[in-house]
């Protein structure tokens, strides 16, 4: 399944150490003077004899040291102590020597990694309940619980002790804009010590941590129990076309199933869940046929027998409501990036929003998007309907019957142990060796999980990473299965990215896009792993892709647009949000998708469940995706050995910024150009 390197997890952990570019509000700070500043500044540049170089996170000078001070100077409260309390605090914890820098930072790096990584484990049990089915029904307390986070008074503790000012007056914070440019030249030494920079950036006081946490625990609880009974639906006629037992969770159930029909062309079933997905998103399905196996439900007339018909309340656009209301509260303290949209794409994913959004429209606007539209209605045979923006007929399982491929899943993956034992098998399919595959795969357990599934990154060299995902009781169907490959490309590469890198700051990767993938490196090697041949970017995977990015970055407009609507509109209720909502799928909808695809105000893009528990996670992936096509190309001519070894070159780079990640590992920058090239190329090879 597509989703998680969970962001409930790391928002739990991570927002009360990290939010780029935050600050604490000036009404509540203790005002350094600037002549205070200036003495400070040039009584350590007279202990520290600088050098002149500027722009490093290296090296004793001028820039680094009057930075550093700023910095300290700007977070600085008065329960810190005075003006005086400053100065001095300044001068005894800069480091003068090189020598000193250097065990700075690795005891810095050590306290940071155990931080993370102590607070996490405590997150994992704390959860394990509300998302695995092997832990028992979850109880009240575990409902509860699910909300708690582990590290909201961290960063208070950390300031409170002066470890978080030792850091920033030493290890100073650099712009995206100076990591960018300056850090073309830096050393990997300078780019952790600039990442080490990252950490103390923000002061968001511990309630206002807890109530973001569990705004975001409330909306993963609602969306990981949306369940539909497929059983229990019927056509207008009472006729019942799924098979006893269906349980499908939206979306991503609900899509896969979907995806899955154009196999058997079984359009039937494909209009039927598309009319639920209709319901979904405005919410007029039944309250009563929400993960209850008892009702009828008729999706296209609405009508429900053996209960009551009452819609559901907008509690979908209430969860996001209650989201946006906790980043406001957030925002107060982050005068530098003050809207959670800022924050995202500055911040977290380190590409503009305006960048981002100008590389989906470059690519929803093309030609070539009514080129391959052109090509899947001829070979379905039909005018296209709106789901077909979910089209998989350029997949080789397309053209399997997926009961064929669930009955080989399930004798290989009878329970996630079976899983676990295979994952070395796997990676030397892929070129691997046999001591590399099995240490990686000692890094990886596997999970059953009550949601759709989901990897979970360990955070620090002690722990594992997790992979989850569904396993009914008699065993892995193939949705399962090709979801569980999916999350193992998140598995592999954070264990790769941590345990294989040189400095523990640069663990991890630039942004959840370059993860998704790695996630798509592998998923769509997944009938390789069955054994149906080596999976090559030829035209068929080319054409597959770009319709991918098609559909996903449409779904990423809305969502960055609904966020934008929030800020201009925060008065506004759940019914104000919803109705927003529709109106946005649609113009998004009517602009890009209806000339080819028709159905006029159709609002199918706002059904993914990401926008309810995951707020602009979803531009991850089409970012994904872009970094995937180009390093897709640059493994067109690699094989075995010398596939994984390229693999794990590219990620052990770690998190440096996206541009200079993708400048390291093909010379490029992010751009879709390079698949509409191909796909051009494409329309005289049919």
């Amino acid at each position: 399944m597509e989703k998680i390197k969970l962001i409930m997890a790391l928002s739990a952990i991570g927002i009360s150490i990290i939010m780029t570019g935050c600050n604490r509000q000036n009404t509540i700070s203790q005002e350094i003077s600037e002549s205070t500043i200036a003495d400070v500044i040039n009584a350590v540049t007279i202990s520290c004899k600088p050098t002149e170089t500027v722009g490093t996170p290296r090296g004793q000078s001028f820039d680094r040291i009057e930075r550093g001070i700023r910095q300290a100077a700007a977070m600085w409260r008065a329960e810190d102590g005075s003006a005086e309390d400053f100065k001095v605090f300044v001068l005894q914890n800069t480091a003068t020597t090189e020598e000193q820098r250097d065990s700075l930072f690795e005891s810095l790096s050590r306290v940071v990694e155990r931080l993370y990584e102590s607070a996490d484990m405590l997150t994992v049990e704390l959860l394990k309940p509300t998302q695995l089915t092997n832990a028992g029904e979850p109880s009240q307390i575990d409902w509860i619980m699910s909300g708690y986070s582990a590290s909201a008074h961290l960063t208070d503790d950390l300031f409170a002790n002066k470890i978080a000012f030792i850091t920033i007056l030493n290890f100073p914070f650099y712009t995206l804009e100076e990591k960018n440019t300056l850090g073309q030249k830096w050393t990997r030494r300078q780019w952790a010590e600039a990442r080490l920079g990252d950490v103390f950036t923000s002061r968001i006081p511990a309630n206002v941590q807890a109530k973001h946490s569990q705004a975001l625990a409330d909306a993963e609880n609602y969306i990981a129990d949306y369940n539909i009974c497929m059983d229990r639906l019927r056509t207008e006629d009472g006729k019942q076309l799924f098979p006893d037992g269906m349980l499908l969770l939206s979306h991503w159930n609900l899509r896969d199933e979907l995806k899955a029909n154009y196999a058997d062309k079984r359009q039937e079933k494909q209009e039927m869940i598309y009319q639920v997905m209709q319901r979904i998103v405005r919410q007029e399905i039944p309250q009563s046929v929400i993960n209850n196996p008892d009702p009828v439900w008729y999706p296209f007339s609405n009508k429900v027998e053996g209960a009551d018909d009452k819609r559901e309340a907008d509690c979908r656009y209430q969860k996001i409501l209650d989201v946006f209301h906790a980043m406001q509260q957030v925002d107060t303290y982050c005068p530098n990036m003050p809207t959670a949209i800022i924050r995202n794409f500055e911040g977290e994913i380190e590409i503009p929003a305006q960048e981002v959004e100008h590389l989906f429209r470059e690519l929803l606007g093309s030609e070539q998007v009514k080129t391959v539209a052109a090509e899947i209605s001829n070979r379905l045979g039909r005018k296209l309907r709106p789901y077909d923006i979910w089209y998989d007929g350029f997949k080789v399982r397309s053209t399997i019957n997926e009961d064929a491929l669930s009955r080989q899943t399930r004798q290989l993956y009878p329970t996630p142990q079976a899983y676990k034992a295979q994952i070395p098998a796997m990676l030397q399919q892929l070129g691997f060796s046999q001591s590399d595959a099995e240490d990686i795969a000692s890094h990886i357990v596997v999970e059953p999980a009550r949601g759709s599934g989901h990897a979970w990154p360990s955070l620090g060299r002690n722990e594992p990473t997790r992979l989850r995902t569904r396993i009914a009781s008699d065993g892995m169907d193939y949705k399962g299965y090709n979801i569980a490959v999916h999350e193992m490309g998140h598995n592999i590469e954070e264990v790769i990215s941590l345990y294989r890198i040189d400095y523990y700051m640069l663990h991890g990767i630039p942004n959840t896009g370059f993860t998704e993938t790695s996630a798509f490196l592998f998923q769509n090697r997944d009938l390789q792993l069955l054994g149906y041949g080596e999976q090559k970017m030829n035209r068929e995977a080319i054409l597959d892709t770009f319709w991918g990015m098609y559909e996903i970055m449409g779904v990423s407009l809305v969502d960055m647009q609904i966020w934008q609507w929030l800020y201009a509109n925060p008065k506004a209720n759940a019914a104000d949000l919803r109705e927003a909502t529709l109106k946005i799928a649609a113009n998004v909808w009517n602009e890009y998708f209806e000339p080819v695809l028709g159905e006029k105000d159709c609002i199918l893009l706002a059904i993914y469940s990401h926008m309810i528990n995951s707020p602009m996670y979803l531009p991850n992936y089409p970012v994904g995706h872009i970094v995937q096509f180009a390093l897709e190309e640059a493994l067109a001519d690699k094989k075995g050995s010398e596939w994984a070894e390229s693999y794990e070159r590219w990620y052990r780079l770690g998190c440096l910024t996206p541009n200079e990640w993708m400048r390291q590992a093909v010379n490029s920058r992010l751009s879709v150009q390079p698949i509409l090239n191909r796909v051009a190329e494409q329309e005289n090879k049919e």
